[in-house]
């Protein structure tokens, strides 16, 4: 999974004021009503309440802002792949957002499957999941659930804003002439 996006404004979407350093800023990535594109808006946090959402919120995620170093290139960061918002949702210093929790739990096994994680195991309270990032060497904690068919039913709407499509039921399916229908 690639996807295009800009890099960190400079400025809150909502005040066009210039985020200062060590702001706290809210990233937004969302698919737009209008355009199948997904697009990153980053908000002060105190601005927060005046953000209004259009379109379907796939996560968001708080950090703190930094400016850009001179001969810093901001294209390096415009591709997010599946590891770069893993390691920007699951990041150790902050806790994950509970609306994030399924997006990280599904991307830490697609990651595992990729081997760029490794299971560590759990962590001492049982309620998470301890993985070791391949290049960083780095561990996330990243929160234990059942991954049955309601897990996946449950993400599907995260996923369709992430990467194109919507939540749009599929067509009943319709026996071949001659087939019968089975007993319920």
């Amino acid at each position: 999974m690639d996807l295009n996006l800009q890099p960190l404004a400079s400025s809150c979407f909502v005040t066009g004021t210039p985020f200062g350093d060590g702001e706290r800023v809210i990233s937004f990535l969302l698919r737009s009503e209008t355009s199948e594109e997904v697009m990153r808006y980053d908000v002060a946090a105190a601005a927060r309440e005046r953000f209004t959402v259009q379109g379907t919120v796939a996560c968001s995620w708080v950090h703190v802002f930094k400016p850009r170093k001179q001969g810093e290139n901001p294209e390096r960061e415009l591709k997010l792949t599946a590891e770069n918002l893993f390691v920007t949702l699951a990041d150790p210093a902050i806790e994950i957002a509970p609306e994030n929790e399924r997006l990280v739990q599904f991307l830490a096994l697609m990651l595992e499957r990729k081997k760029l994680l490794r299971p560590k195991g759990r962590a001492a309270d049982g309620a998470r999941n301890l993985f070791e990032h391949a290049k960083t060497k780095l561990i996330y904690a990243v929160p234990a659930g059942e991954l049955n068919p309601e897990f996946f039913m449950a993400i599907q709407d995260q996923l369709a804003a992430l990467v194109g499509g919507g939540s749009k039921k599929p067509a009943e399916a319709k026996p071949a002439a001659g087939a019968t229908a089975p007993a319920s």
